[in-house]
């Protein structure tokens, strides 16, 4: 029990100061994200660049908004204290998901890397979409444990942003790729660490409650 107090005390820090520093740095920083439009490079779209940031801003919002509410939601308190709560909260977070689903869909197109970026995401927004909606036909069908082991999946995919960062800066920076090929590295090695971190989660939770 204290473990898991430790552990989870550990991601709500994390989860803080990421949520800080991706609205400080998308709306305060570079709210024109300059920065981040400089890698576009040989786009086969016409980027209308007011439309694109306006729904980036959008994405970032409720990304942030699904960060936090899934991370209320594994809170043992908050659950035993109020229940209704934590199913209010866990629509919130539904709905946040599809709207960072939608709005990630808009911009697919227009990802670093061209096509095989775009697809790349499209399949991180389906997986996404899948595991979330799983989590709500488990609990409707009163599956407590199965529900908790598909919103960890779920919940995994808040990550993907601060994941591909991780890996592009890893074989950009660190492996001297150039930053197109290292942020499709970045989006295809997060889906394969999104979908297997989650199944240690879950096995090690198992385990713990057997123990």
């Amino acid at each position: 029990m204290e473990k898991r107090k430790t552990l989870y005390g550990l991601l709500a820090c994390i989860i803080i100061l990421f949520i800080l520093y991706a609205l400080v740095t998308n709306f305060i920083i570079d709210p024109g994200a300059k920065a981040f439009l400089n890698r576009k490079i040989g786009l086969k779209r016409e980027l209308n660049l007011l439309v694109w940031i306006n729904v980036m801003h959008v994405h970032i919002v409720f990304a942030c908004i699904a960060m936090a509410t899934g991370l209320l939601n594994f809170s043992n308190r908050i659950f035993n204290k109020s229940r209704k709560f934590h199913r209010i909260n866990g629509y919130v977070y539904l709905v946040s998901v599809l709207l960072v689903v939608i709005t990630s869909g808009y911009m697919a197109p227009y990802a670093t890397g061209g096509k095989i970026t775009s697809m790349g995401f499209n399949v991180l927004n389906m997986i996404w979409l899948l595991t979330t909606i799983m989590a709500l036909v488990q609990i409707k069908k009163k599956r407590i444990i199965r529900h908790q082991n598909w919103m960890i999946r779920s919940y995994a995919f808040c990550f993907t942003n601060l994941l591909i960062h991780l890996i592009t800066f890893l074989f950009h920076q660190g492996f001297g790729l150039v930053y197109a090929t290292s942020y499709i590295i970045g989006v295809y090695g997060s889906i394969v660490l999104l979908l297997v971190i989650p199944s240690f989660i879950i096995r090690d939770i198992g385990q713990s409650k057997e123990g």
